[in-house]
């Protein structure tokens, strides 16, 4: 991300985003109830566990996810914003800026074993969990497992169809859309942690 990012308070550039932090926040919700039935069938119910998926360091790869995390950061009060950070930097390996993340450490946003910008969290925090597939144009689908916690309670042996590729087209298309109108930069490969230490300076007011 070197190009120069706009301020989330910026007025014109919060008003030509809005629109598509709607769209992302449809299909959120479109994700939401796909996974729950999933879950549901399975019998799987997320409860934590020592392989929590917030110590996994997830890349997320949208402009529009990253601002809208931002958003999210930036509605947390100054002392919460401030620690946050700093769990941040310990995670990314700061002051070095390494981006080698600490082993086992877990998502700056993690707090009391719960996602403190959870309405907020990426694509994949909604997905992970039980066996998916993806399905590319001239290729054989590509099949995920489930997380161990989901191999430890599942009470059905059958694998349940889960397709995640219109999730991700939908985004894909989404994000294409905005980097157009929006001047946006090229795809970014962040975790949550390395987004959360370039917030700051797009929030200060």
């Amino acid at each position: 991300m070197n190009t120069p990012l706009p301020r989330i308070h910026d007025h014109d550039f919060a008003g030509q985003i809005a629109p598509f932090i709607q769209e992302l926040k449809v299909l959120y919700a479109a994700m939401d109830r796909k996974y729950t039935e999933i879950s549901t069938a399975y019998g799987f119910i997320c409860q934590g566990c020592a392989d929590n998926c917030c110590r996994t360091h997830f890349y997320h790869h949208t402009n529009l996810e990253f601002f809208y995390l931002a958003q999210g950061f930036d509605s947390l009060g100054p002392e919460v914003r401030k620690a946050v950070l700093q769990r941040a930097e310990s995670v990314v390996g700061m002051p070095d800026k390494a981006h080698r993340p600490a082993v086992d450490s877990m998502c700056p946003l993690n707090h009391d074993e719960k996602c403190i910008l959870y309405s907020q969290r990426p694509m994949i925090c909604r997905l992970h969990g039980t066996p998916h597939e993806l399905r590319r144009p001239g290729a054989e689908p590509a099949y995920g497992p489930g997380c161990n916690d989901f191999d430890r309670q599942r009470r059905q042996d059958n694998y349940l169809p889960f397709d995640r590729t219109p999730f991700y087209s939908r985004l894909a298309g989404l994000e294409k859309d905005a980097r157009v109108k929006l001047n946006l930069p090229g795809k970014i490969k962040l975790t949550v942690a390395e987004m959360i230490i370039r917030f700051e300076p797009l929030c200060a007011r």
